[in-house]
């Protein structure tokens, strides 16, 4: 049984592991016993992922001495609500949730959002661990400390950030993802090749495919390499007050296709950052900033590998430009009035773009929704 990779995040006193491997979750209990106070975790699932990795995880840590128990919340981006938060809280009261108690998010980003919202206001912030269960959640998510629920007026809008103590990924649950899921979470894969590193994307393009398909080698290749690219920005910039926007490469147009889309299973998170790219290269070319060569590139790539390029791929979608400026202006990155968005000179050099004009944006997105 091999060791897994361990990735460090720097951030001084919120400092913590990433550790990346196969099989973790049955020897969780080796990892997790040693940050305990008292030898009591609640672990935060939802009705799918509980199914399949609860069992095993309680296993592995009740092994090491650890009493468990679990609250399961139902699966969906609809969770990340404030009923569902206060129900979460609640529960976490009434188990008697202490602030030294470790509090484990066993899921992919919803649950991971969710619960580290729940750890950081319960008892004025508590501990928690992140056990991501899919490539999207691995990759981006669970790394950082940014904790959300979304509210009628767009995603993420209220939150918190709040490191984990210790992340776990195993990148043997990957192989149980429906390809969709997988395709969903290989965006977020891409964005860290598009935003910084240009070799990455390169391998990306040599070995997306077969990534996909399964092999455990490349996969676990792109989830450290992801995790470690994310890493080095999150030390830079821990609360988003520069450079960490950069993350948000094609989020600014995906979350406004989520949002007109009801945060459903018609558009799921990765694929709208897929479109999002899409977008944000296009917009650079517009602009002059970018050669169309690498927006052609980036298309091409997601294309080859399933994800959607064009706002007409997503079914049902028949809303407006003006329409989806309302959710754009309601982007976390507005700033005293003005857009902000990530656009790229190339691939492998994106960079922040402030007082973006709406306007203009609204024209590419009248443009765009006519092809």
């Amino acid at each position: 049984m091999t060791n897994p990779e361990k990735i460090y995040v720097g951030l001084d006193d919120n400092s913590y592991d990433v550790l990346v491997g196969s099989d973790l979750i049955s020897r969780a209990g080796n990892f997790i016993a040693p940050l305990l106070r008292r030898k009591r975790i609640v672990i935060v699932t939802d009705d799918n992922v509980g199914g399949l990795y609860l069992n095993p995880l309680s296993a592995a840590l009740t092994s090491n001495g650890v009493s468990v128990e679990a609250i399961t919340l139902p699966a969906g981006e609809q969770t990340k609500s404030f009923s569902q938060l206060e129900q979460l809280c609640d529960n976490l009261v009434e188990l008697k949730v202490e602030r030294n108690d470790l509090i484990v998010a066993l899921g992919g980003g919803v649950i991971g959002d969710i619960t580290g919202f729940a750890a950081s206001i319960l008892r004025r912030g508590c501990r928690f661990v992140q056990i991501p269960t899919t490539l999207l959640a691995q990759v981006d998510s669970s790394v950082g400390g940014k904790t959300a629920i979304n509210v009628r007026g767009g995603k993420n809008l209220i939150g918190a950030f709040h490191q984990p103590v210790l992340v776990l990924a195993d990148t043997d649950v990957l192989a149980s993802l429906p390809p969709r899921e997988l395709r969903a979470g290989y965006a977020e894969v891409v964005k860290y090749g598009l935003l910084g590193d240009a070799t990455f994307f390169e391998w990306l393009e040599e070995n997306g495919p077969a990534l996909l398909s399964g092999d455990p080698v490349l996969m676990s290749h792109a989830v450290q390499r992801s995790i470690t690219a994310k890493s080095r920005i999150v030390e830079a910039d821990e609360k988003e007050t520069g450079q960490r926007a950069l993350l948000n490469l094609g989020h600014t147009f995906g979350h406004a296709f989520e949002a007109e889309m009801g945060y459903s299973q018609k558009l799921l998170h990765g694929e709208a950052v897929a479109l999002g790219m899409v977008m944000a290269f296009d917009y650079s070319v517009t602009k002059g900033l970018c050669n169309a060569d690498h927006a052609v590139r980036v298309k091409t790539h997601l294309e080859d590998v399933g994800l959607p390029v064009t706002p007409y791929e997503i079914d049902g979608f028949n809303a407006s430009a003006a329409e989806l400026m309302t959710h754009i202006w309601q982007d976390k990155k507005v700033s005293a009035g003005k857009l902000t968005f990530i656009l790229a000179r190339e691939i492998g050099e994106a960079f922040i773009a402030n007082d973006v004009d709406a306007d203009h944006i609204e024209n590419f997105l009248e443009t765009a929704l006519q092809a």
